[in-house]
């Protein structure tokens, strides 16, 4: 039994002595008046990750590391913080004022990061920066837990004498090979020392994909006016639309997010039909939701991704200055994107063809932001259909001059309706590669199809079901109401 041990600790209970991982009774040996808590693992990684999407007003590309670090990879996004000391500097400066203690490493591996980050400077509250000319120098006098070793190859290589980082790089590896007796305990030492060293890459997995496109707009005061968050997202929009020109590329869902001095995160993201970098037309669909962002302690960092960019082309122009496209589909594709965003994704949808000679199963809907399927299309000569089907087909009682002709009367909704004239049969078989049982349980079978007109001029789609050659006591041809003409 390992019993209770130290998890976390503040300055004063290192300085007497007390390190992580230390058993509670040394501790209180060491410090009779210590104060302890227990320790709450699940809020310890809810702050965590919470801490970790606050971070990513730096770069997009934010990982958790264990219990108590964050990794953050800056490559191409320094100079959006006017470099890696105003970013280092100003990371620090706002992790402190949020009550947070930290101690920041900055490297050209992920490795030698973490190694200065946690043992290179003993004084909280600093950065350290090393170049990669100087990453040797800089690990070579830190111990050997700067290379994230466990215990047991710690504490093997202390017995060989090695006790620093500089002295197991130092070391042959043909020698190092021979003094441990176990090649997968050598093999994980050395892995380690080459990660540091940038001998083999390290690349982080960020919590979320990074963003196709990123820009920053930072604050020296926190801001507090919904004027001021509009103002903002249209320079970023301004930005990104001009990178996503170079690169004839266009987005179909942003995120504008707003950094809060406090330590939270207030995010909206919108979606559109089709690649698009309008940044009137995207302002517009951010406009209402800039209302739900509450300032708080004030922003004074706000932040635009592209998480989903698809190739787009320059409208083609016409002599007369116009786009050669039509201006209406690109209102209606407009249109879609405004009721979208504001009625929710699955509240506007589209209809489109499906393989399925079937009525009921020969379309389908789908969000409109999804843009054009690559279903079924449109055949060029099909049967007449109606302009109105019926959501189910619904019952009707019929009268024939024979069973397997036309309905001469039938009454449908207690209404009775004569026919005049009629059309058919349309036949339409069960598809025998589907299940041969509807949704309602009952077996699917041969269809008819009329079309017929009363004695008003009204024009109705209607079907046998079955087939009397095929009936029997149980199972006799039903009619059905299946839609209505215009």
């Amino acid at each position: 039994m390992r019993g209770v041990r130290i998890s976390a600790l503040n300055e004063n209970a290192r300085q007497s002595g007390i390190h992580q991982d230390m058993s509670l009774s040394d501790a209180r040996a060491l410090l009779p008046s210590l104060v302890t808590k227990p320790a709450e693992l699940e809020a310890d990684v809810f702050i965590l990750n919470k801490l970790a999407n606050w971070c990513q007003r730096y770069t997009p590309v934010v990982s958790v590391d264990g219990s108590d670090g964050l990794w953050l990879d800056i490559t191409g996004a320094a100079h959006l913080s006017g470099g890696e000391t105003n970013l280092l500097t100003d990371l620090s400066n706002h992790l402190d004022k949020i009550g947070f203690e930290n101690r920041l490493g900055l490297a050209n591996t992920a490795g030698a990061a973490w190694a200065i980050a946690r043992f290179g400077n003993d004084t909280p509250q600093t950065a350290q920066i090393i170049s990669s000319s100087d990453v040797s120098r800089a690990l070579a006098p830190l111990p050997l837990e700067a290379l994230r070793l466990d215990g047991k190859a710690v504490h093997l290589l202390r017995r060989f004498g090695i006790k620093t980082v500089g002295a197991l790089h130092d070391l042959p590896r043909a020698s190092l090979k021979r003094r441990f007796p176990s090649k997968d305990v050598c093999k994980a030492v050395l892995h380690r020392l080459d990660q540091a060293f940038g001998l083999v890459a390290e690349p982080i997995t960020p919590l979320r994909t990074a963003p196709d496109y990123f820009e920053r707009l930072s604050f020296h005061e926190p801001i507090l006016a919904t004027e001021s968050f509009r103002v903002g997202l249209h320079d970023l929009l301004e930005r990104l639309a001009w990178r996503m020109e170079e690169d004839v590329k266009g987005a179909t869902r942003l995120t504008f997010s707003a950094y809060h001095a406090d330590g939270g995160v207030s995010q909206i993201t919108i979606a559109t039909a089709r690649p698009s970098r309008d940044v009137n037309h995207l302002a517009h669909l951010f406009r209402d939701k800039l209302e739900g962002i509450h300032p708080g302690f004030g922003v004074d960092v706000l932040v635009l991704s592209a998480h989903a960019v698809e190739p787009l082309n320059d409208e083609q122009m016409m002599f007369s200055g116009g786009a050669e496209n039509k201006p209406s589909q690109k209102n209606v594709d407009q249109l879609i994107d405004r009721l979208s965003n504001r009625l929710g994704a699955h509240s506007v949808q589209r209809i489109a063809c499906r393989e399925s000679h079937v009525p009921e199963r020969a379309e389908q809907r789908f969000p409109a932001l999804q843009g054009v399927t690559d279903g079924a299309q449109n055949p060029d000569s099909k049967p007449l259909r109606p302009s109105r089907l019926l959501t189910r087909p619904e019952p009707v009682d019929v009268m024939a001059e024979v069973p397997e002709g036309p309905p001469m009367r039938f009454k449908w909704r207690r209404v009775m309706h004569r026919v005049v004239r009629a059309e058919g049969p349309e036949r339409i078989a069960p598809e025998w590669w589907h299940a041969s049982w509807d949704a309602g349980g009952n077996q699917q079978r041969t269809r008819d199809y009329y079309r017929v007109e009363d004695e008003q001029g009204r024009c109705f789609w209607l079907f046998r079901e079955g087939l009397y050659r095929e009936a029997n006591e149980t199972t006799l041809p039903t009619w059905h109401m299946h839609g209505l003409f215009a």
